[in-house]
C-alpha cells in the first residue's frame, strides 16, 4: 500500500472520507421495486440495514419502538437519561433550550445523576412489550456493572459502544472488561466497537462479537479530531474492516461478523456509499435527529458531550425536516439527502444494477 512522507522521520497511508469517493455506474440497472435492502445478524433480520446510534437525541423508548415497527434496529442509550430519571421530558426540553458556553457545563450537572438499575430495566421491559427486537447500549467502562440487569430484562442485542473499544485494554487502577470472556458468557449476540483499522477489527472479531462498530468518534457531534487529534477517514476504515471480515471467514472456518458503519453518515448518500466500501448495515445519529418526533427537539448530542472531565462533544443545532417515518421512506421535500434514506439506497443500487446489500459491497467505486 501507498505510503507517503510527510517528514523525513514519518511516513503516513493515504486514507478516504465518504466524501472522497463516489459509486460508480454499472453496464445493467433495474427498477427500485426489484430491490432488497434487508439484512440479518445472528437471528434477527431487519427490513433496513439501519442502526439507530444510541444517543439521547435521538432514541428514547417510543423512537426505538417506533423504529422497529419501521423495520431497524433502535439502540437505547441505557446511561442515558431514561435510565437516570423517572421522566427526562422536561429536562431533553431544557438541553435543547441551552445557549453559550455554560451548555456544556449544564449538561455535566443533568447527566451526573446516577443510573438507575430499576429503570433501565423498566424501559427495556418497555421496548419488548411493544414486540420489537430489544437492543441496549453500555459503554465499556459500565458493562460489568449493568450487564446482569440488562440480560436479565430481556435484551436481544447488546451494544458495547465507545469512541474507541479495543480487546486489549490496559489498566493499572482497575480490571478491565475481558471482552471475549464476557461475549462467551452471554446468552445474547453482542455488537461492539468503535474501531477503524484492519487490526483493530479482527481482533474485535476474535472476541467473537456479532457484529463490529466501524469509527472513531467522528459524527457530526463529536470533537474527538479537535481535543484528541484522534481520526480515521470513514470509507478507508470501513473497507479496512471489511477486509478483516474477510480475513477472519477464512481464520474462523465460516464465521461471519457483520460490519456496522458508525460515523460521518449524514446523508443518503454517505449510507449508500457504507455499504458500498463493505458495510452490511449503519448506524445512524444525525439524520435521526432531525426528525420532528426525535427527543433532541431539533438538536444532536452524544455522551462525549457532557464526560464531567474531558468533553468531546458539543450540541449541534439541525432543526428538524420531518417525521421518523418520512426521514426514512419520504416523500423527501427536500433535494440534499436528509429525507428518504432508504428510497434513495434503493435507487442507487437500482441504478448500479444490484438487487440485495451484499450484492452491492462489490460495487466499483472510485476516488473524486
Amino acid at each position: 500500500m501507498t505510503e507517503i512522507q510527510i517528514g523525513q522521520a514519518k511516513r503516513a497511508r493515504r486514507a478516504y472520507a465518504f466524501d472522497d469517493i463516489a459509486i460508480v455506474p454499472s453496464r445493467r440497472t433495474r427498477d427500485p421495486e426489484e430491490v432488497s435492502t434487508a439484512w440479518q445478524i445472528d437471528a434477527y433480520r431487519f427490513d433496513l440495514p439501519v442502526v439507530a446510534a444510541p444517543m439521547d437525541s435521538v432514541m428514547s423508548p417510543a423512537t426505538a419502538i417506533a423504529l422497529g415497527r419501521h423495520g431497524g434496529l433502535g439502540v437505547l442509550n441505557l446511561e442515558g437519561l431514561w435510565t437516570r430519571y423517572e421522566d427526562p421530558t422536561t429536562l431533553l426540553e431544557e438541553i435543547s433550550e441551552l445557549r453559550g458556553p455554560a451548555a456544556t457545563r449544564r449538561m455535566q450537572e443533568i447527566y451526573a445523576q446516577p443510573v438507575v438499575p430499576e429503570l433501565v430495566a423498566a424501559r427495556l421491559h418497555e421496548i419488548r412489550d411493544a414486540g420489537v427486537t430489544v437492543a441496549g447500549s453500555l459503554s465499556p467502562q459500565r458493562t460489568k456493572e449493568l450487564a446482569k440487569t440488562v440480560v436479565d430484562a430481556g435484551v436481544d442485542m447488546f451494544v458495547i459502544r465507545g469512541t474507541t473499544v479495543s480487546a486489549e485494554h490496559v489498566s493499572s487502577a482497575a480490571e478491565p472488561l475481558n471482552l471475549k470472556e464476557f461475549i462467551y458468557e452471554l446468552d445474547v449476540p453482542v455488537i461492539v466497537g468503535g474501531c477503524a483499522t484492519y487490526q483493530a477489527g479482527l481482533h474485535l472479531m476474535r472476541t467473537g462479537a456479532a457484529g463490529v462498530l466501524v469509527g472513531f468518534g467522528g459524527g457530526a457531534a463529536h470533537t474527538t479530531r479537535s481535543v484528541l487529534g484522534v481520526a480515521v477517514p470513514m470509507a478507508s476504515a470501513v473497507a479496512d474492516v471489511a477486509a478483516a471480515r474477510r480475513d477472519y471467514l477464512d481464520e474462523s472456518g465460516g464465521r461471519y461478523v457483520h460490519v456496522i458503519a458508525d460515523g460521518s453518515i449524514g446523508r443518503s448518500g454517505d449510507l449508500a456509499k457504507a455499504i458500498a466500501c463493505g458495510a452490511d448495515a449503519v448506524m445512524v445519529g444525525s439524520p435521526l435527529a432531525r426528525a420532528t418526533d426525535a427527543p433532541g427537539h431539533g438538536f444532536h448530542w452524544g455522551a462525549e458531550a457532557h464526560h464531567p472531565e474531558l468533553p468531546r462533544g458539543e450540541r449541534v443545532e439541525f432543526g428538524t425536516v420531518g417525521t421518523l417515518e418520512q426521514i426514512l421512506f419520504g416523500p423527501s421535500e427536500v433535494a440534499d439527502g436528509t429525507m428518504n434514506l432508504i428510497g434513495a439506497l434503493r435507487r442507487s443500487m437500482a441504478t448500479t444494477g444490484y438487487t440485495d446489500l451484499k450484492e452491492f459491497q462489490r460495487i466499483e467505486v472510485i476516488v473524486q
